[in-house]
């Protein structure tokens, strides 16, 4: 039956309803289909001159690796699926949590701002970090001058460089160091904050803050209380003072 198409006799939808019917071509063979082929293959073989032993083994081992990687293939999937969701479980026991992530979001929420720390495996001349907004507009330039080795705590003002408060929402940080020397000293930066929510993306899990950050699940470093919070701030502003 060739192409159907409609007509002042045949309408659209019969069009549609008659296509639908047409036979679909599959662009590649399937494990049925291979097995299948092997088998029509050795019944309409010439009796005279059969396949040979060598062939025939060559095409089983083909069939052979074949439903090996469909399996290997399967497996994997489901181990993928199985730990995206136990990751899920376990995201969702930090909600109502505070933790300590890698990230570099920090947020103005009624006046409050979240806490940035950074850590300096060695001492250097100069630092300073950039904000930046939502459009990725500069905001912002904080100039920390020369900081010893340590964990430090950043306290940002909500305010922008013309001394005006900026309006509530997430904003971005940059960081950039460098020694005596003038070279780059890598800088590394987490935020925290008390999680509201989970969020699944992409097979990654995502905590959602109560403030409107994100940051990805696996990326969290340590489950703090805002006792502890406190504490490692007074210890991050002696050793800067030493």
């Amino acid at each position: 039956m060739g192409y159907v198409g409609f007509s002042n006799i045949l309408g659209r939808a019969e069009a549609d309803m008659a296509a639908s019917n047409q036979p679909k071509h599959k662009n590649q063979l399937g494990q049925d289909d291979f097995l299948k082929l092997l088998l029509t293959q050795m019944q309409n073989q010439d009796p005279a001159n059969p396949m040979e032993d060598k062939e025939y083994m060559a095409q089983m081992a083909q069939f052979s690796s074949l439903e090996q990687l469909t399996q290997v293939n399967s497996n994997i999937k489901t181990m993928i699926d199985n730990n995206a969701q136990d990751q899920m479980v376990s995201a969702v026991g930090f909600i109502g949590k505070e933790v300590k992530a890698e990230g570099y979001s920090i947020s103005r929420d009624n006046g409050k701002i979240s806490k940035v720390f950074y850590g300096l495996g060695e001492p250097v001349a100069n630092a300073f970090i950039n904000i930046y907004d939502n459009n990725k507009n500069l905001v912002r330039t904080v100039q920390l001058g020369s900081k010893a080795e340590g964990t430090f705590e950043f306290e940002w003002d909500g305010k922008n460089w013309a001394g005006k408060d900026v309006p509530d929402g997430v904003y971005t940080i940059a960081m950039a160091a460098e020694d005596a020397e003038g070279s780059p000293v890598m800088v590394k930066t987490e935020v925290s904050g008390e999680v509201s929510g989970v969020v699944s993306e992409g097979g990654q899990q995502y905590l959602h803050l109560k403030d409107g950050r994100y940051i990805n699940f696996l990326n969290i470093r340590e489950v703090v209380s805002p006792t502890d919070v406190s504490d490692s701030s007074s210890e991050s502003s002696e050793s800067a003072s030493s």
